[in-house]
């Protein structure tokens, strides 16, 4: 093994995708005795091994996974995702806009500040039941909604135009976590000709809701969720499986 892995090709009709194989770890681990969430973990350790944020070593302890003692590994982690609400969004936002103001100060050109992963915010955590038992109810209630949020809204629609990839998912679409059920979920991801597992990270303890799809989603704080934005690794245990 290299500080870079090796890459696989697979073809479906008359497309080709790229992939890191699990079998070029042959040797270091049983890979048909590895839980399938182990293996998405693993591939992911794999596939971005650079040799710097994530090195070999990063790659054989992940690999030597022990289902009877798995808390006594801890790897680096790189979501292909990252998932916000609004509550604990807007602040991530905020500091990517403080980030492209510090960038101009010195000088730089602050278009360069963008998430590095794909990022959706979905707007849920503003309603407020201020009609019911009406039929314009629901009309009311999301007009109240628009006025009472204004500011916030056309921060949140100001930084959609402004960063690369960052959706905003309007209010009155549904609760993050159906939406992401419903609709931001891909199972498979493609980046750069690379074909890889869908995961993400999101700012709300229900993110792992997600895994009903087979797709592995944690919880975590605003810091975290922002260094997984800006491509940083997340440092966790592996799970018990």
């Amino acid at each position: 093994m290299t500080a870079r892995s090796s890459s696989a090709e697979l073809k479906i009709g008359d497309k080709s995708y790229m992939y890191a194989p699990l079998e070029q770890l042959t040797g270091h681990t049983d890979l048909s005795k590895l839980p399938y969430s182990i293996k998405i973990l693993l591939e992911s350790v794999l596939r971005n091994l650079d040799g710097k944020l994530i090195t070999e070593d990063d790659v054989s302890r992940a690999a030597a996974y022990d289902p009877k003692n798995p808390g006594a590994i801890e790897i680096p982690f790189k979501p292909a995702r990252v998932i916000l609400q609004d509550f604990t969004g807007v602040p991530a936002v905020v500091d990517l806009a403080a980030m492209r103001d510090a960038m101009k100060r010195l000088g730089g050109d602050p278009k360069k500040i963008n998430p590095l992963v794909p990022v959706d915010l979905v707007i849920d955590h503003s309603v407020q039941v201020d009609m019911y038992g009406s039929p314009d109810a629901l009309s009311f209630n999301m007009k109240t909604e628009f006025e009472r949020n204004r500011e916030r809204y056309e921060f949140l629609h100001w930084g959609q135009q402004a960063f690369d990839n960052f959706r905003a998912v309007p209010p009155a679409t549904g609760i993050v976590h159906q939406v992401n059920l419903e609709y931001l979920a891909h199972v498979v991801m493609m980046r750069d000709g690379f074909a890889m597992p869908d995961t993400l990270v999101g700012t709300d303890s229900h993110t792992t809701m997600i895994n009903g799809l087979g797709v592995l989603g944690w919880g975590v704080g605003g810091i975290e969720a922002e260094a997984a934005m800006l491509g940083q690794p997340l440092y966790m245990r592996m799970p018990e499986v």
